[in-house]
């Protein structure tokens, strides 16, 4: 798997979700991330990435509740939140940065 910083710089506007299988906040928010990334298509990158496989970014970010959403524009981190949220509000959010 690539690096942290390879994904957060993988394009211009990255959204990465920390998230755990045993979660049930994170379990309802999966069909709202996938059907915003397909409605994004190319212009964001979106990772999902599981806190118990991928300790060492987890950590790194000091995740310790799920879900947690993270913002990078051009590598920078833009914005954050933990916990479910609504799927406009977040897909407002990404498009805020997208421009």
């Amino acid at each position: 798997m690539s690096s942290y910083t390879d994904l957060t710089n993988s394009s211009r506007v990255v959204m990465i979700e920390f998230y755990a299988t045993w979660c049930p906040h994170c379990q309802r928010m999966m069909p709202v991330i996938a059907q915003i990334r397909e409605l994004l298509g190319s212009s964001a990158e979106i990772y999902q990435l599981d806190v118990d496989k991928d300790t060492e970014a987890a950590e790194a970010e000091n995740i310790t509740s799920m879900p947690t959403f993270i913002i990078y524009a051009d590598g920078k981190q833009v914005w954050r939140h933990t916990g479910e949220l609504d799927g406009n509000v977040l897909l407002q959010k990404l498009q805020q940065f997208i421009g």
